[in-house]
Protein backbone atom coordinates (compact mmCIF):
# COMPACT_ATOMS: atom_id res chain seq x y z
CA UNK A 1 0.00 0.00 0.00
CA UNK A 2 1.06 3.79 -0.18
CA UNK A 3 2.16 5.74 2.52
CA UNK A 4 -1.14 7.73 2.08
CA UNK A 5 -3.21 4.65 2.56
CA UNK A 6 -0.80 3.61 5.39
CA UNK A 7 -1.56 6.89 7.36
CA UNK A 8 -5.07 5.78 6.64
CA UNK A 9 -5.11 2.79 8.15
CA UNK A 10 -2.71 4.84 10.85
CA UNK A 11 -5.47 6.93 11.87
CA UNK A 12 -8.29 4.25 12.07
CA UNK A 13 -6.72 1.63 13.88
CA UNK A 14 -4.44 3.99 16.36
CA UNK A 15 -7.45 5.03 18.67
CA UNK A 16 -8.36 1.03 19.42
CA UNK A 17 -9.38 0.78 23.12
CA UNK A 18 -8.78 4.66 23.45
CA UNK A 19 -12.23 6.63 24.01
CA UNK A 20 -10.24 10.20 23.36
CA UNK A 21 -9.53 9.29 20.00
CA UNK A 22 -12.73 8.22 19.08
CA UNK A 23 -14.05 10.79 17.28
CA UNK A 24 -10.70 10.85 15.31
CA UNK A 25 -11.13 7.05 14.48
CA UNK A 26 -15.05 7.74 13.14
CA UNK A 27 -13.63 10.31 10.71
CA UNK A 28 -11.04 7.96 9.21
CA UNK A 29 -13.43 5.45 8.95
CA UNK A 30 -15.69 7.25 7.06
CA UNK A 31 -12.96 9.00 4.55
CA UNK A 32 -11.72 5.31 4.11
CA UNK A 33 -15.39 4.02 3.17
CA UNK A 34 -16.38 7.29 1.17
CA UNK A 35 -13.25 6.45 -1.13
CA UNK A 36 -13.71 2.52 -1.34
CA UNK A 37 -17.57 3.52 -2.72
CA UNK A 38 -16.37 6.03 -5.00
CA UNK A 39 -13.78 3.93 -6.48
CA UNK A 40 -16.49 0.97 -6.76
CA UNK A 41 -18.85 3.17 -8.32
CA UNK A 42 -16.07 4.24 -10.93
CA UNK A 43 -15.09 0.67 -11.65
CA UNK A 44 -18.63 -0.10 -11.98
CA UNK A 45 -19.95 2.09 -14.35
CA UNK A 46 -22.23 3.78 -11.92
CA UNK A 47 -20.63 7.55 -12.15
CA UNK A 48 -19.40 9.20 -15.06
CA UNK A 49 -17.06 11.32 -14.36
CA UNK A 50 -16.27 14.26 -16.76
CA UNK A 51 -14.09 17.28 -16.57
CA UNK A 52 -14.91 20.73 -16.52
CA UNK A 53 -12.65 23.86 -17.41
CA UNK A 54 -12.87 27.30 -16.49
CA UNK A 55 -11.89 29.10 -19.98
CA UNK A 56 -11.80 32.80 -21.70
CA UNK A 57 -14.79 32.64 -23.80
CA UNK A 58 -12.70 34.41 -26.67
CA UNK A 59 -10.82 31.21 -27.19
CA UNK A 60 -14.26 29.91 -27.79
CA UNK A 61 -16.19 30.21 -31.12
CA UNK A 62 -19.68 28.72 -32.19
CA UNK A 63 -19.75 25.63 -34.04
CA UNK A 64 -20.87 26.01 -37.94
CA UNK A 65 -23.99 24.24 -37.59
CA UNK A 66 -25.26 25.96 -34.15
CA UNK A 67 -29.05 26.46 -34.19
CA UNK A 68 -28.95 29.75 -32.85
CA UNK A 69 -28.51 33.11 -34.77
CA UNK A 70 -25.66 34.46 -32.57
CA UNK A 71 -25.94 37.91 -34.08
CA UNK A 72 -29.50 37.83 -32.61
CA UNK A 73 -28.30 37.79 -28.94
CA UNK A 74 -28.18 41.06 -26.92
CA UNK A 75 -28.09 42.57 -23.59
CA UNK A 76 -31.81 42.28 -23.48
CA UNK A 77 -32.93 38.73 -24.49
CA UNK A 78 -29.89 37.80 -22.19
CA UNK A 79 -30.41 39.86 -19.52
CA UNK A 80 -32.13 37.10 -17.27
CA UNK A 81 -29.17 34.74 -17.75
CA UNK A 82 -27.04 37.62 -17.25
CA UNK A 83 -28.50 38.65 -13.71
CA UNK A 84 -28.74 34.48 -12.79
CA UNK A 85 -24.41 34.43 -13.15
CA UNK A 86 -24.19 37.59 -11.52
CA UNK A 87 -26.64 36.44 -8.14
CA UNK A 88 -24.66 33.04 -8.31
CA UNK A 89 -21.37 34.24 -8.88
CA UNK A 90 -20.76 32.47 -11.51
CA UNK A 91 -21.96 30.10 -14.50
CA UNK A 92 -23.64 27.29 -13.02
CA UNK A 93 -24.16 24.65 -16.40
CA UNK A 94 -21.26 23.96 -18.42
CA UNK A 95 -21.17 24.24 -21.94
CA UNK A 96 -20.44 21.61 -24.31
CA UNK A 97 -17.73 22.07 -26.75
CA UNK A 98 -15.44 20.36 -29.19
CA UNK A 99 -11.91 20.53 -29.21
CA UNK A 100 -10.56 22.61 -32.24
CA UNK A 101 -7.13 22.33 -33.77
CA UNK A 102 -4.80 24.51 -35.93
CA UNK A 103 -7.16 27.48 -35.71
CA UNK A 104 -4.90 30.38 -33.63
CA UNK A 105 -6.35 31.77 -30.96
CA UNK A 106 -9.48 28.80 -30.91
CA UNK A 107 -9.54 26.10 -28.65
CA UNK A 108 -13.23 25.30 -29.03
CA UNK A 109 -16.31 25.84 -30.74
CA UNK A 110 -19.40 25.70 -29.06
CA UNK A 111 -22.24 23.09 -29.60
CA UNK A 112 -24.38 23.94 -26.72
CA UNK A 113 -24.43 26.65 -24.91
CA UNK A 114 -24.22 30.16 -26.93
CA UNK A 115 -26.58 32.36 -24.56
CA UNK A 116 -23.92 31.52 -21.64
CA UNK A 117 -21.39 32.33 -24.26
CA UNK A 118 -22.60 35.53 -24.77
CA UNK A 119 -23.23 36.66 -21.28
CA UNK A 120 -20.04 35.72 -19.96
CA UNK A 121 -18.42 37.57 -22.60
CA UNK A 122 -20.79 40.78 -21.58
CA UNK A 123 -19.83 40.33 -18.50
CA UNK A 124 -16.45 40.39 -18.78
CA UNK A 125 -16.48 43.40 -20.92
CA UNK A 126 -18.66 45.52 -19.02
CA UNK A 127 -16.37 45.81 -15.94
CA UNK A 128 -16.45 42.42 -14.64
CA UNK A 129 -13.29 40.27 -16.01
CA UNK A 130 -13.71 37.85 -13.21
CA UNK A 131 -16.26 35.60 -15.02
CA UNK A 132 -14.83 32.80 -17.13
CA UNK A 133 -16.81 30.39 -19.31
CA UNK A 134 -17.96 26.95 -17.80
CA UNK A 135 -17.72 24.36 -20.71
CA UNK A 136 -17.07 20.28 -21.24
CA UNK A 137 -15.55 19.06 -23.61
CA UNK A 138 -16.58 15.88 -25.97
CA UNK A 139 -15.65 13.60 -28.59
CA UNK A 140 -18.77 14.29 -31.01
CA UNK A 141 -19.58 13.35 -34.49
CA UNK A 142 -21.55 16.17 -36.44
CA UNK A 143 -24.79 14.37 -35.48
CA UNK A 144 -24.31 13.66 -32.48
CA UNK A 145 -23.35 17.52 -31.89
CA UNK A 146 -26.55 18.28 -33.73
CA UNK A 147 -28.84 15.93 -31.94
CA UNK A 148 -27.53 17.06 -28.39
CA UNK A 149 -28.03 20.96 -29.68
CA UNK A 150 -31.39 19.62 -30.23
CA UNK A 151 -32.48 18.06 -27.10
CA UNK A 152 -31.15 20.46 -24.71
CA UNK A 153 -33.21 23.11 -26.70
CA UNK A 154 -35.97 22.14 -28.22
CA UNK A 155 -38.21 22.99 -25.22
CA UNK A 156 -36.88 25.90 -24.31
CA UNK A 157 -38.48 29.39 -25.35
CA UNK A 158 -34.95 31.45 -25.93
CA UNK A 159 -34.63 30.11 -29.43
CA UNK A 160 -37.01 30.65 -31.74
CA UNK A 161 -39.01 28.60 -34.43
CA UNK A 162 -37.11 29.89 -37.36
CA UNK A 163 -33.97 29.30 -35.57
CA UNK A 164 -34.81 25.64 -35.44
CA UNK A 165 -36.28 25.31 -38.61
CA UNK A 166 -33.43 26.31 -40.42
CA UNK A 167 -31.16 23.82 -38.27
CA UNK A 168 -33.61 21.21 -39.13
CA UNK A 169 -33.67 21.72 -42.82
CA UNK A 170 -29.79 21.87 -43.01
CA UNK A 171 -29.86 18.62 -40.79
CA UNK A 172 -31.95 16.82 -42.74
CA UNK A 173 -29.31 16.86 -46.02
CA UNK A 174 -26.46 16.85 -43.95
CA UNK A 175 -27.14 13.75 -41.80
CA UNK A 176 -30.10 12.02 -42.93
CA UNK A 177 -29.70 11.64 -47.07
CA UNK A 178 -33.04 13.64 -46.93
CA UNK A 179 -35.32 11.24 -45.15
CA UNK A 180 -37.41 12.69 -43.09
CA UNK A 181 -38.70 8.94 -41.55
CA UNK A 182 -35.08 8.51 -40.95
CA UNK A 183 -34.66 11.72 -39.32
CA UNK A 184 -38.06 11.99 -37.08
CA UNK A 185 -37.10 8.82 -35.46
CA UNK A 186 -33.67 9.71 -34.71
CA UNK A 187 -34.91 12.86 -33.02
CA UNK A 188 -37.96 10.77 -31.50
CA UNK A 189 -40.52 13.07 -32.74
CA UNK A 190 -43.70 12.45 -35.07
CA UNK A 191 -42.84 13.14 -39.08
CA UNK A 192 -45.95 15.78 -38.62
CA UNK A 193 -44.24 17.76 -36.43
CA UNK A 194 -41.15 17.49 -38.18
CA UNK A 195 -42.56 18.43 -41.31
CA UNK A 196 -44.45 21.69 -39.84
CA UNK A 197 -40.81 22.68 -39.11
CA UNK A 198 -39.37 21.87 -42.21
CA UNK A 199 -41.99 23.81 -44.10
CA UNK A 200 -41.27 27.00 -41.31
CA UNK A 201 -37.47 26.76 -43.40
CA UNK A 202 -38.95 27.31 -46.43
CA UNK A 203 -40.66 30.22 -46.24
CA UNK A 204 -39.52 32.71 -49.01
CA UNK A 205 -37.23 35.07 -47.92
CA UNK A 206 -39.56 38.09 -48.78
CA UNK A 207 -41.82 36.99 -46.33
CA UNK A 208 -39.06 36.43 -43.63
CA UNK A 209 -38.09 39.68 -44.07
CA UNK A 210 -41.55 41.15 -43.43
CA UNK A 211 -41.43 39.77 -39.68
CA UNK A 212 -39.72 42.01 -37.01
CA UNK A 213 -36.91 39.69 -36.32
CA UNK A 214 -36.68 36.03 -37.57
CA UNK A 215 -37.42 35.04 -34.28
CA UNK A 216 -40.56 36.73 -34.62
CA UNK A 217 -41.57 34.09 -37.32
CA UNK A 218 -43.82 31.06 -35.43
CA UNK A 219 -44.63 27.75 -37.09
CA UNK A 220 -48.18 28.45 -36.43
CA UNK A 221 -47.56 31.46 -38.42
CA UNK A 222 -46.27 29.39 -41.44
CA UNK A 223 -49.39 27.18 -41.09
CA UNK A 224 -51.54 30.15 -41.53
CA UNK A 225 -49.78 31.60 -44.30
CA UNK A 226 -49.43 27.91 -46.11
CA UNK A 227 -52.64 27.66 -48.37
CA UNK A 228 -51.89 31.13 -49.55
CA UNK A 229 -48.09 30.12 -50.64
CA UNK A 230 -49.91 27.19 -52.10
CA UNK A 231 -51.77 29.46 -55.32
CA UNK A 232 -49.22 30.87 -57.66
CA UNK A 233 -51.50 33.73 -57.84
CA UNK A 234 -52.30 34.12 -54.15
CA UNK A 235 -48.72 33.76 -53.40
CA UNK A 236 -47.58 36.36 -55.67
CA UNK A 237 -49.83 38.82 -53.57
CA UNK A 238 -48.25 37.84 -50.41
CA UNK A 239 -44.58 38.39 -51.12
CA UNK A 240 -45.48 41.68 -52.84
CA UNK A 241 -47.10 42.79 -49.80
CA UNK A 242 -44.14 41.15 -47.50
CA UNK A 243 -41.86 43.44 -49.62
CA UNK A 244 -44.06 46.54 -48.79
CA UNK A 245 -43.67 46.10 -44.99
CA UNK A 246 -40.44 45.34 -45.18
CA UNK A 247 -39.62 48.19 -46.92
CA UNK A 248 -41.84 50.33 -44.67
CA UNK A 249 -40.24 48.66 -41.53
CA UNK A 250 -36.37 49.54 -42.70
CA UNK A 251 -38.01 53.16 -44.10
CA UNK A 252 -40.17 54.20 -40.19
CA UNK A 253 -38.99 52.14 -37.48
CA UNK A 254 -40.73 49.94 -35.18
CA UNK A 255 -44.08 52.27 -34.20
CA UNK A 256 -46.46 50.88 -32.25
CA UNK A 257 -49.28 50.13 -34.16
CA UNK A 258 -48.46 49.81 -37.45
CA UNK A 259 -49.08 46.47 -39.14
CA UNK A 260 -44.52 45.44 -40.00
CA UNK A 261 -44.43 46.12 -36.01
CA UNK A 262 -45.97 42.93 -34.50
CA UNK A 263 -45.43 39.27 -35.82
CA UNK A 264 -49.43 38.78 -35.41
CA UNK A 265 -50.22 41.86 -37.05
CA UNK A 266 -47.66 41.15 -40.01
CA UNK A 267 -49.60 37.49 -40.34
CA UNK A 268 -52.96 39.43 -40.47
CA UNK A 269 -51.83 41.57 -43.26
CA UNK A 270 -50.15 39.01 -45.64
CA UNK A 271 -53.36 37.15 -45.15
CA UNK A 272 -55.60 39.55 -46.21
CA UNK A 273 -53.24 40.47 -49.33
CA UNK A 274 -53.65 36.77 -50.45
CA UNK A 275 -57.42 36.61 -49.98
CA UNK A 276 -58.23 37.16 -53.63
CA UNK A 277 -61.46 38.96 -54.32
CA UNK A 278 -63.40 37.20 -56.72
CA UNK A 279 -62.95 38.37 -60.54
CA UNK A 280 -66.96 40.02 -61.71
CA UNK A 281 -68.15 37.55 -64.34
CA UNK A 282 -69.01 38.83 -67.73
CA UNK A 283 -72.59 37.89 -68.31
CA UNK A 284 -72.84 34.88 -70.90
CA UNK A 285 -73.65 35.81 -74.02
CA UNK A 286 -75.91 33.31 -75.55
CA UNK A 287 -74.58 31.43 -78.84
CA UNK A 288 -76.04 32.81 -81.73
CA UNK A 289 -76.62 31.46 -85.95
CA UNK A 290 -77.88 33.88 -88.49
CA UNK A 291 -79.78 31.80 -91.37
CA UNK A 292 -80.02 33.56 -94.66
CA UNK A 293 -80.54 32.92 -98.02
CA UNK A 294 -79.04 33.58 -101.54
CA UNK A 295 -80.39 37.11 -103.07
CA UNK A 296 -82.24 37.79 -100.02
CA UNK A 297 -82.11 40.91 -98.35
CA UNK A 298 -83.57 39.88 -94.94
CA UNK A 299 -82.28 37.47 -92.34
CA UNK A 300 -83.22 35.38 -89.05
CA UNK A 301 -81.51 35.19 -86.22
CA UNK A 302 -81.46 32.29 -83.60
CA UNK A 303 -80.61 32.62 -80.23
CA UNK A 304 -80.10 29.56 -77.71
CA UNK A 305 -80.61 29.77 -74.07
CA UNK A 306 -81.06 26.75 -71.83
CA UNK A 307 -84.44 26.51 -72.25
CA UNK A 308 -85.27 28.57 -75.16
CA UNK A 309 -84.88 29.35 -78.43
CA UNK A 310 -85.53 32.79 -79.69
CA UNK A 311 -85.97 34.19 -83.21
CA UNK A 312 -84.93 37.40 -84.19
CA UNK A 313 -87.11 38.73 -87.69
CA UNK A 314 -87.10 41.89 -89.16
CA UNK A 315 -91.47 43.38 -89.45
CA UNK A 316 -90.34 44.07 -93.23
CA UNK A 317 -89.68 40.33 -94.31
CA UNK A 318 -91.16 39.41 -97.00
CA UNK A 319 -93.94 36.21 -96.73
CA UNK A 320 -92.28 34.28 -98.98
CA UNK A 321 -88.56 34.82 -97.81
CA UNK A 322 -89.97 34.03 -94.26
CA UNK A 323 -91.00 30.76 -95.47
CA UNK A 324 -87.40 30.33 -96.91
CA UNK A 325 -85.49 31.29 -93.45
CA UNK A 326 -87.51 29.49 -91.70
CA UNK A 327 -87.51 26.08 -93.86
CA UNK A 328 -83.17 26.62 -93.11
CA UNK A 329 -84.12 26.97 -89.43
CA UNK A 330 -86.30 23.83 -89.09
CA UNK A 331 -83.94 22.03 -91.06
CA UNK A 332 -81.19 23.10 -88.77
CA UNK A 333 -83.33 21.94 -85.72
CA UNK A 334 -84.26 18.75 -86.84
CA UNK A 335 -80.08 17.77 -86.97
CA UNK A 336 -80.00 19.18 -83.58
CA UNK A 337 -82.90 16.71 -82.52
Amino acid sequence: MTKKHDAIFDDVLSGIGSEKTTAKKDRGAGRFLKRGNAIGDKLSGDVDEKTLMWVDPKRCRMWDRHNRIYDLLNEENCADLIEGIQQQGRQEFPAIVRRVHGEEGIDYEVICGARRHFAISWLRENNFPQYKYLIEARDLSDEEAFRLADVENRDRSDISDYERACDYAAAIKLYYDGKQKTMAQRLQVSEGWLSRYLYLAKLPQEVVAAFPTPNDLKELHARALKPLLANPKSREAVVERAEWLSSMRAATGLKDGEPWAEATKVVEDLKRAGQLKPSKRKPSVPPTHIYHAPDMEHTITRKDTARNITLEISKDVPAADLRVLLDKFLLDRSEDL
